[in-house]
């Protein structure tokens, strides 16, 4: 997994807006990159509805949230409206850029291995540097977690 004051991987991904985000294009933005399993399963719900209710609050100090998920766009857009999301989710659905940023693992369910995205979030400052990694996300609170970080920067 990447680490603080290392530079972000560059991607460009589908989002559920209908355009490709391309991170180089948000330079001189702060970006919250978060990574999430699965579109409409419970915890990734709840990180999302957090997400949506900071959003402003991260606006206001020039933050861009960005959710990625191996889901399909037309997943991301019914998983978007159901929830009244008020950013951005993008389709990593062949987990390059998952890869890329170290959360794509071997997972163990029920005593079966299989791979998925584990849990994270990556602040990246207006440079395109990671300025602070949260592995291992609990969804609960997480967003407040973010917004403290994004007001210390």
């Amino acid at each position: 997994m990447l680490q603080a004051r290392e530079r972000a991987p560059e991607f460009v991904l589908p989002s559920s807006n209908g355009t490709d985000v391309a991170l180089g294009t948000l330079r001189g933005r702060i970006v919250v990159l978060y990574f999430y399993p699965k579109d409409n399963t419970p915890g990734c719900t709840l990180e999302a509805q957090e997400f949506r209710d900071h959003q402003a609050a991260l606006a206001e100090l020039g933050a861009t949230v960005l959710g990625v998920s191996p889901d399909s766009v037309k997943s991301h857009c019914r998983f978007a409206e159901k929830q009244r999301l008020n950013f951005v989710l993008l389709a990593d659905t062949d987990h390059v850029v998952a890869e890329r940023y170290g959360v794509w693992v071997e997972k163990k369910m029920y005593g079966k291995a299989f791979w998925g995205i584990q849990r994270a979030t990556f602040l990246i400052d207006r440079d395109g540097r990671i300025a602070h990694v949260w592995p291992k996300v609990s969804p609960q609170d997480h967003a407040e977690e973010v917004l403290e970080a994004v007001r210390n920067l």
